[in-house]
């Protein structure tokens, strides 16, 4: 496919979802690959084909480098952020990139996780049992999701509970495609002279977590170490706490699901993988440049050309997927996009898959009778932020 592809979208990608688990309607009437206008005024492509997305994210001629980039939604804020923070390695090509996966990838193994299951149990049983003490009705986005994420990322970080909520209010800023881009500035500013403490704090008394081993070795600066801390604390934090949310959304609007899942929780796994799937909070999707002309399934791509891989639509391409809109938790594993390919996939993804199933479980088995308190319409999403989730979810029990 050239020029000539068809359904160009004028204005950047569409970021509204009119219902509260598809993309937004707008991207499901282009081709796997067609022309996208961005809001600056670029002609770029847009990719929702999973065959060709998988294939460009693990493509060597394609860079992920921000300066390279253009900002692909409509925003106030006045740049793209990622230009202007050194570390943010999931922005970075080799060598730059691997300089950071290489420091921190023992941290993140399976096996690894694995040992953090216990705590992570803990932690959604604390949460669980303050539902229950503070009583029907509850939400389940600030009650639960949101401080069971919060605390796991933060102990394996090792970022002290008195800086948490500091964290959480920026981190939520910087997410967001409508606030002010000087406030905006000013929740960066907070959070990297936060941050800057923190680890001349882990630099001058090592402890056993992820920041200590981040700043332990000399392959990586301060200013970087900052910007590495911030990508995974608020990746860390705010994916899995709204796939949390979410999920438990999806799920209670599946009845039928939801009870196939409570009779045998063995599903957990691929429970997760499909909804993993089915939600792809990631809802911005991710952008690649090519750094030579390039022809990929016919696809004919110049130097230079910015393409951008929108996964949720790739996790609900018909042509890999067979009836990719209805939810099935029980057609194990699915083989979705949503940590991204290649070497950028995401690093805390076992973390996440973890923190999921023990977090689902938690939450089927403490409340037998949980159901919405609100209906749909009353249930707020997540459109405006680069990540997408619910701002709210009344649960009753």
């Amino acid at each position: 496919m050239t020029d000539d592809a068809t359904c160009p979208l004028s204005n950047g990608l569409p970021t509204l979802r009119e219902r509260p688990f598809d993309p937004p309607e707008a991207l499901r009437a282009q081709e796997p690959v067609s022309r996208m206008t961005f809001p600056d005024g670029y002609e770029g492509w847009l990719v929702t084909s999973y065959k060709l997305g998988r294939s460009i994210l693990s493509d060597k001629r394609f860079s992920s480098a921000p300066t390279n980039k253009h900002l692909a939604f409509p925003s106030n804020r006045a740049a793209d952020l990622e230009a202007d923070i050194p570390g943010l390695f999931e922005h970075m090509d080799p060598p730059d990139h691997t300089r950071f996966r290489r420091q921190l990838a023992g941290q993140f193994t399976l096996r690894r996780m694995r040992l953090l299951a216990p705590r992570i149990e803990e932690i959604t049983a604390h949460y669980a049992d303050a539902m229950l003490a503070k009583g029907s009705p509850a939400d389940l986005v600030a009650d639960y999701a949101v401080p069971v994420s919060s605390q796991v990322i933060c102990e394996l970080l090792g970022v002290p509970v008195a800086d948490r909520d500091r964290f959480e209010g920026d981190s939520e800023k910087l997410l967001s495609l409508d606030v002010e881009p000087q406030e905006v500035q000013q929740a960066l500013g907070d959070l990297v002279e936060l941050t800057g403490e923190l680890l001349a704090r882990k630099k001058a008394e090592p402890a056993d977590d992820v920041l200590s081993v981040l700043v332990s070795g000399e392959e990586i600066s301060l200013p970087e170490s900052i910007g590495a801390t911030l990508l995974l604390l608020v990746a860390g934090h705010e994916t899995t706490a709204n796939m949390l949310s979410l999920g438990t959304y999806a799920l209670l609007s599946n009845p039928r699901q939801m009870e196939v899942l409570r009779a045998d929780e063995s599903l957990m796994e691929g429970a997760v993988e499909e909804l993993l799937r089915y939600l792809t909070v990631v809802h911005v999707g991710v952008q690649r440049t090519a750094t030579e002309d390039v022809e990929l399934d016919g696809l004919t791509l110049g130097k230079g050309d910015t393409v951008l891989i929108h996964l949720p639509s790739v996790n609900r391409d018909p042509n890999q997927f067979p009836d990719p809109d209805r939810l099935d938790i029980t057609q194990g594993e699915v083989g979705h996009l949503t940590f991204s390919h290649g070497i950028h996939q995401c690093l805390g993804q076992q973390l996440a898959r973890l923190e999921l199933r023990i977090g689902y479980s938690t939450l089927l088995r403490r409340f037998p009778g949980l159901r919405l308190a609100a209906k749909p319409d009353e249930i707020p999403t997540r459109s405006n932020m680069t990540v997408y989730g619910v701002h709210r979810l009344p649960v009753a029990w």
